[in-house]
């Protein structure tokens, strides 16, 4: 037995080895979070704390969000993260369509000034799918911004229905699928746990 496994495990070696070899070039990366599963922000963040303890420079766009306790937002601050925050929260909570195409472009011009910053390692767009489905952002503008970022700088983009353009642009793209859920079951959203 074991000398198969140390087989099995020598050519797995050798393909990863291989794969390792050919990957040469250096650059950032657009990562896509998508899906109708939790974990999107959780990830995102999850990279940025990776980020920040290897000494990288991070800062978060949350569109959405609004302004409630954020326990990644208290933690990250504290390690040198600029966030930009959409003020008004919800969508669903503001029905005002008006109210909430101002609170994007506000902050959108925050993400274009991070996305344009050379000394940022990684910019973090959490829930920007949402502006461009809800037509508060032309895609267009977010793919120029995009496109034209610092050659190093990677990007997480996160959201429920990522457009087709942003799934073709991004290096990475991660699904998140929902299996269960505890609040499906009636358990309330936990501070620590689910925000």
């Amino acid at each position: 037995m074991s000398d198969r496994h140390q087989q099995r495990q020598q050519r797995l070696k050798e393909q990863v080895d291989a794969r390792i070899s050919a990957a040469t070039e250096t650059r950032g990366i657009l990562m896509v979070f998508t899906g109708n599963g939790k974990g999107k922000t959780t990830a995102a963040f999850g990279t940025a704390l990776r980020a920040c303890g290897h000494g990288k420079k991070v800062a978060a766009v949350q569109f959405i969000k609004g302004a409630w306790p954020n326990g990644e937002r208290n933690l990250l601050e504290q390690h040198g993260v600029e966030f930009q925050v959409m003020s008004t929260g919800f969508t669903w909570e503001t029905q005002n369509r008006d109210t909430d195409t101002a609170a994007c472009r506000v902050v959108w011009q925050q993400a274009r000034r991070l996305l344009a910053d050379e000394s940022l390692d990684l910019v973090i767009l959490d829930e920007i799918t949402y502006m461009v489905s809800m037509d508060y952002l032309e895609l267009d503008e977010l793919i120029q911004a995009l496109q034209q970022r610092p050659s190093q700088q990677s990007v997480i983009i996160t959201g429920r229905g990522c457009h087709r353009t942003l799934l073709d642009m991004a290096d990475t793209v991660t699904e998140m699928r929902p299996v269960k859920h505890a609040f499906d079951a009636g358990i309330q959203a936990q501070q620590g746990i689910d925000w």
